[in-house]
C-alpha cells in the first residue's frame, strides 16, 4: 500500500546524539522545525557531552540503526535524508543497504573530526564511507580539513584548490559536492558548490563569535530541509547558508552553558 502523503513534509537525520543539544540529531531536530518541515531520527550513536567538550560517546549497534531505519521508511513517507557522524564500518554499510532498500539519496555530512583535532572514524570506517555511503548521496558537504582527508590532498587555503577537491569527490560517485569555506583565512566564509557541470560560490560575511556548535550539523539539515520542501540543490543550499548565518549571527543572545554555546536556531522567534 502506496504511503500517503505527509503535512507537514518529512525529513529523517540520522547521526548522532549530543546531549548538549547544539550539534547531531538535537541541532537537525531542531532546524527541521525551525523551517517547517517533520523530522524523523535514526540515532546512531550517543554521547555525553556539553559545551566544554565531549566526555563519552559509544555507538549504537548496527541492528539497532537498521532496525531503526525500516521503522521509518515502512512508516513514514520521507522526502529527504541526512546522514551525520558515522565512526564504525559496520554502521556505514547498513546505512547504506538501507538507503539503496528504500532507493533514498542522501545529504551527507561527514562528521569525520571534532573540533578538537581528535578523529572520529574508526581507522576501517574511511573506506566504506568513500565506497558504500558517498556514491548514494545527493549532496556531501565536508569542510576544509573533511575534503582534504576525503582526497589525499593538503588542506585548502584559496577557492581554486576548494574547487579542484570538489572535482576529485564528484569521482565517489556524489551527485554534487558541496565545500565549506569557514576555515578559510580572512572576513568571509564562502562555500563551494559543484555538481559536474557548473560551480556555485555562496559568500557570506564571517561572523565573530564563540558561540559556533552544531554549524555543520545545521547547515546539512538545512539543506535535507529544503529538498524536503521541493527546492533544487543549489536552491536548498543557498537558503540553507543564509539560515545558518542568520542563526550563527543570533548565537551570542543565548546563554547556553560555559563553554562552546550552539547556533540560535530559532533566531526567527525567541527571544526578540
Amino acid at each position: 500500500m502506496p504511503l500517503l502523503p505527509s503535512f507537514p513534509p518529512i525529513a529523517l537525520t540520522i547521526a548522532g546524539s549530543d546531549s548538549g543539544g547544539g550539534a547531531g540529531i538535537q541541532a537537525d531536530l531542531k532546524t527541521f522545525s525551525a523551517l517547517g518541515v517533520y523530522g524523523a531520527s535514526v540515532v546512531t550513536a550517543i554521547t555525553a557531552q556539553n559545551t566544554k567538550g565531549v566526555i563519552a560517546v559509544e555507538d549504537v549497534s548496527p541492528r539497532i540503526v537498521a532496525a531503526q531505519i525500516d521503522a521509518v521508511f515502512s512508516d513514514l513517507d520521507v522526502m529527504a535524508v541526512k546522514v551525520g557522524m558515522v565512526s564504525r564500518r559496520e554502521t556505514i554499510i547498513v546505512i547504506a543497504e538501507g538507503l539503496r532498500r528504500f532507493e533514498r539519496r542522501a545529504v551527507v555530512d561527514p562528521v569525520m573530526v571534532a573540533t578538537s583535532g581528535d578523529p572520529l572514524l574508526q581507522p576501517d570506517a574511511m573506506a566504506a564511507l568513500t565506497h558504500e555511503l558517498l556514491p548514494l548521496t545527493i549532496v556531501v558537504t565536508p569542510n576544509l580539513p573533511e575534503a582534504a582527508l576525503l582526497t589525499g590532498r593538503a588542506i585548502a587555503e584559496d577557492e581554486a584548490e576548494m574547487a579542484r577537491q570538489a572535482e576529485l569527490l564528484m569521482r565517489t560517485g556524489a551527485r554534487s559536492v558541496l565545500i565549506k569555506g569557514g576555515h578559510l583565512r580572512g572576513s568571509d566564509a564562502t562555500d563551494l558548490l559543484f555538481d559536474g557541470d557548473r560551480l556555485v560560490r555562496f559568500p557570506a560575511r564571517r561572523v565573530e563569535t564563540r558561540n559556533d556548535h552544531g554549524t555543520g550539523c545545521t547547515l546539512s539539515a538545512a539543506i535535507a530541509a529544503g529538498l524536503t520542501k521541493g527546492q533544487s540543490v543549489p536552491e536548498a543550499a543557498g537558503a540553507a547558508k543564509a539560515y545558518l548565518h542568520e542563526a550563527i549571527s543570533a548565537a551570542d543572545r543565548l546563554k547556553v552553558g560555559e563553554g562552546r554555546g550552539p547556533v540560535h536556531h530559532f533566531h526567527a522567534w525567541w527571544p526578540r
